[in-house]
């Protein structure tokens, strides 16, 4: 029996990989090699900042080694290594609080999934995919005691007693039937320049080959090592040396991602302060931005050494889809990570990379619309996060910023909307909603269409928020057109005018048939064609904003009773005056008040429907619908 067992997170982990990743298995490979380099980063951190290590010279290597025979592959590096805790609790269970994200997220995809690997620090259990067993041989880099942690991953996994000769970790992978197609030196070598070419740390791979002679007896094996990365800071060479190919190689190794990325920037600036950037921005939403925990995707270095990517904020929050390096040689190495947030130095860097990212994003909404509405329609949401919450970058973030509208096709920006809208109109429209088709269709637009006048549509979650956080933009004021107040520019036809009798008749009938449903029925100067529109009181929440608010913080809000607005021209007004009139003369025949109640209810059923709501007797729409159809039949 193992003397150890593995906590619930990680058996799970462990069934959904193996049965996820069959087809992507070579994976492993780039998550070892990845975990080993992380392991020379720490260390090679400590030896210029703690004064413990600052005496430790070794040279930063990565070894991968391949035995045919025994069947085995091992992944070595002389990074800082880890002791028994550190083994039991970082092979045993699974501390980051993504994990259960992960786990939610896992997938028959399993390209998706493969991708998904690398993104929430779970590699190191890709490898049980091609093993029967694993072992784990560490010294921790101060220490002098190894130890041993064995698994088949599936029972639990032992920790021992062990020797190593230096610091470090072994990662040793007794590969099973599966994995066989590993254990040949061409394919190790095709997967190491593919994945991990640009590796800070040198990567060699280390195997035997036989020599053949005519005479067995004179045949030899040699040990074969060579080193198979190109192990450069590609980000210090000029742009002009490097490909798209060499940009789109280091992406994949940097992030794990197997997809191109969308765009790139790289920058070298020169003067007072001296940094390289190359910053990445990703070809599909990653697949942990929504995760509070997600950590920033920017890793820093100084001189080339890696400091940090996870205690240091390096752009803004709402720009953690972006990936990347930044590495300068005018920061302290040896200052601690809390201290570099305030140091000036980094500040300028922030603030000088967070305005080269701007300018490169709006270039390319000129020179390149149709990449740009790409960029739009994966991290839009994360453009009017920004909106609402960096006031001092506002202005920037409303340029990038893009809506869906009424009058053209795809992305408008606002510059552009206050364009056509003309130097005298001092509003800008919009609508909310969690369907684009259903926005387009909805009455609430009939009167503003028929005049000409535009209206931005949103269905991003966020959008509510966003246009009430914006509330002015260039002199423009933004008002909801589900709010009473945004009929002021509307003003009723003479056709309206003459069914207004008729309309206040059907504004009693609806009171008094709705009542506490509704806070107020009224005629409409919005609708030309509907029967009829449901809005609400400017101070009232609207359904998308109670919705969103609810989400946000897990509390339900009290509903916004709607206010009914009613077409009097309509003929389906007509008929429920009609029918009132009915009514009276029959002295309260049961089927015409039957109907009468019926038609009042789907007048405002269909405007509830219309902007997406529900009701609270869904039966009792079918009920009613099914009398009324049932009378024409």
């Amino acid at each position: 029996m193992p003397n150890y067992t593995f906590k619930t997170e990680v058996n799970q982990l462990l069934d959904l990989i193996t049965h996820s990743l069959y087809s992507h298995k070579e994976v492993f490979l780039r998550e070892l090699v990845s975990n080993a380099s992380d392991a020379i980063d720490r260390l090679k951190y400590l030896t210029v900042s703690d004064d413990a290590f600052k005496t430790l010279s070794f040279e930063p290597r990565i070894t991968v080694t391949l035995d045919e025979e025994a069947k085995t592959i091992t992944v070595s590096d002389n990074g800082i290594g880890m002791d028994l805790q550190e083994l039991a609790d970082n092979l045993g269970t699974i501390a980051r609080s993504g994990t259960r994200a992960f786990l939610e997220q896992l997938t028959e995809n399993e390209r998706k999934v493969s991708n998904l690997i690398g993104q929430f620090g779970v590699g190191f259990y890709s490898a049980f995919m091609i093993a029967d067993q694993i072992e784990v041989v560490s010294l921790k880099a101060g220490t002098d005691k190894a130890f041993i942690w064995k698994s088949d991953g599936k029972t639990g996994f032992d920790i021992e007693p062990a020797v190593r000769a230096g610091f470090g970790t072994d990662v040793i992978i007794h590969v099973n039937e599966e994995g066989e197609e590993f254990l040949f030196r061409w394919r190790l070598e095709e997967l190491l320049k593919r994945y991990s070419n640009h590796i800070a740390w040198p990567i060699h791979l280390v195997s035997k080959e036989k020599t053949y002679a005519k005479d067995p007896a004179k045949a030899e094996t040699k040990i074969v090592d060579e080193q198979v990365n190109s192990a450069s800071a590609l980000w210090r060479r000029s742009k002009s040396e490097l490909t798209d190919k060499d940009y789109i190689d280091f992406y994949k190794s940097l992030t794990g991602d197997e997809k191109d990325p969308l765009l790139w920037i790289h920058t070298k600036a020169e003067g007072t302060i001296e940094y390289t950037s190359l910053l990445y921005i990703p070809s599909h939403v990653p697949a942990d931005l929504y995760i509070p925990t997600h950590e920033q995707g920017i890793k820093l270095y100084v001189k080339r050494v890696f400091i940090t990517d996870r205690e240091l904020q390096i752009l803004p929050p709402y720009f953690r889809f972006v990936r990347g390096i930044i590495d300068s040689d005018d920061l302290p190495l040896n200052v601690s990570r809390e201290i570099l947030q305030h140091n000036r130095v980094m500040m300028t860097i922030q603030q000088a990379t967070l305005k080269k990212l701007f300018s490169e994003l709006e270039q390319l909404a000129d020179t390149n619309p149709e990449k740009f509405n790409t960029f739009i329609s994966l991290f839009n949401p994360q453009i009017k996060e920004g909106i609402l919450s960096n006031w001092n970058n506002r202005e920037s973030l409303l340029k990038l910023v893009r809506f869906k509208s009424t009058e053209v096709e795809g992305w408008t920006s606002l510059a552009d909307y206050k364009a056509r809208a003309g130097e005298n109109r001092k509003t800008i429209y919009f609508l909310t909603g969690e369907n684009e088709a259903r926005l387009r269709a909805s009455p609430l637009l009939e009167a503003f269409s028929e005049k000409g006048i535009e209206v931005l549509l949103g269905t991003d979650e966020i959008d509510e928020l966003a246009f009430s956080g914006i509330g002015e933009f260039d002199g423009m004021q933004f008002k909801n057109v589900q709010q009473i107040d945004a009929e002021d520019e509307l003003t009723a036809s003479k056709a309206k005018d003459e069914h207004e009798k008729q309309g206040k008749k059907a504004i009693a009938i609806l009171k008094k048939v709705l009542g506490e449903r509704v806070k107020d029925v009224r005629l409409s100067k919005r609708l030309d064609k509907s029967p009829s529109c449901v809005v609400f009181d400017k101070d009232e929440p609207t359904p998308a904003f109670r919705k969103l608010m609810e989400r946000l913080t897990n509390e339900p809000m009290p509903e916004s009773k709607p206010i009914l607005e009613i077409n009097a021209g309509h003929p389906l007004v007509e008929r429920l005056v009609t029918l009132d009139t009915r009514k009276e003369l029959s002295g309260g025949d049961i089927d015409v008040v039957q109907e009468l109640e019926d038609l009042a209810y789907m007048l405002f059923y269909e405007a509830m429907m219309a902007e997406g709501e529900h009701f609270e007797v869904p039966n009792d729409f079918g009920d009613r619908l099914n009398r009324l159809l049932a009378k024409v039949s």
